[in-house]
């Protein structure tokens, strides 16, 4: 009795370590997708910062309004700050938290910083990942903003 009470415990733990590992894989996969478009709006790739979001249904939300998808969002990307490299400026993702919502769903809120000469911002994402065909990738953004004073 004692030995199968035993099993079982080891059994259960091991199954919430297997979960736990799991978890943290996942986890670590989208930071990854977070990381690579933060590289690519760093060389100025807007096209490669998109493939972090669902194409071609997206929902972005920025300045109170939403984009109109995924072509829209990137037009807007290229229109607003693909001009030259001090117009794009350097962005940084930060104080990343993520909550796994199920296997397929996860909710990302991060902070990030674009520094750039003329209009430095700062502010806040809320994203829903989501995940497709086995990557993970962001179905809903939302962004609050702020431009910061020098």
């Amino acid at each position: 009795m004692i030995r199968s009470i035993a099993l079982l415990a080891l059994a259960l733990v091991s199954h919430a370590t297997f979960a736990d590992v799991e978890a943290e894989a996942e986890k670590v996969a989208i930071r990854g997708v977070i990381g690579r478009m933060e590289a690519a709006w760093n060389r100025g790739d807007f096209r490669g910062y998109m493939e972090g979001f669902a194409n071609p249904d997206v929902i972005f939300v920025s300045r109170g309004e939403f984009q109109k998808d995924w072509q829209g969002t990137l037009d807007h990307y290229i229109r607003d700050y693909g001009q030259s490299p001090d117009g794009r400026g350097t962005l940084h993702f930060y104080d990343i938290r993520i909550e796994l919502l199920g296997p397929d769903a996860a909710q990302l809120i991060s902070r990030y910083r674009l520094d750039r000469p003329n209009s430095p911002q700062n502010g806040i994402n809320t994203r829903l990942m989501r995940k497709r065909d086995g990557k993970w990738v962001i179905a809903l953004n939302h962004v609050s903003s702020r431009e910061t004073q020098r």
